[in-house]
């Protein structure tokens, strides 16, 4: 699989190193070069400098040939930008979107995004064990 991730933050690095060492063709975008040191020494993928809601960035880094596109900044107005640009200009078969604020996550996936809440996400991870 063919896979962009939007940002170099721990979990986005975390993401593109188990993609990477299970043989997927993996490209991370930021606009940080610090955030690229996360990525172990072993990291076979690519890594692209630049702002991942400018297409030309995202041409650049063969966003018109991946078969999935995550967004995982801190922010949720440029994942939901980013996500939006990758499904509807991109036609990208697989988008995914973090989004921090728990409301934005309903209202996003009306838009016809895939958004995941880490806060909802691990609230209900929490709730689950308290019920055990």
């Amino acid at each position: 699989m063919n896979v962009c991730i939007m940002g170099g933050g721990r979990v986005a690095s975390e993401l593109a190193t188990l993609l990477d060492q299970e043989g997927h063709a993996v490209t991370v975008i930021d606009s940080e070069t610090s955030q690229f040191d996360r990525l172990p020494p072993s990291f076979s993928g690519e890594t692209v400098l630049g702002d991942a809601t400018d297409e030309a960035v995202l041409r650049k880094a063969g966003l018109q040939h991946a078969d999935a596109f995550i967004a995982l900044t801190r922010d949720d107005e440029r994942n939901a930008m980013a996500a939006q640009i990758a499904k509807h200009i991109f036609g990208v078969r697989k988008v995914v979107c973090r989004i921090y604020d728990p409301p934005r996550e309903e209202f996003y996936k009306t838009l016809g995004l895939e958004a995941i809440s880490p806060i909802m996400v691990f609230a209900r991870l929490v709730k689950g064990r308290l019920e055990e």
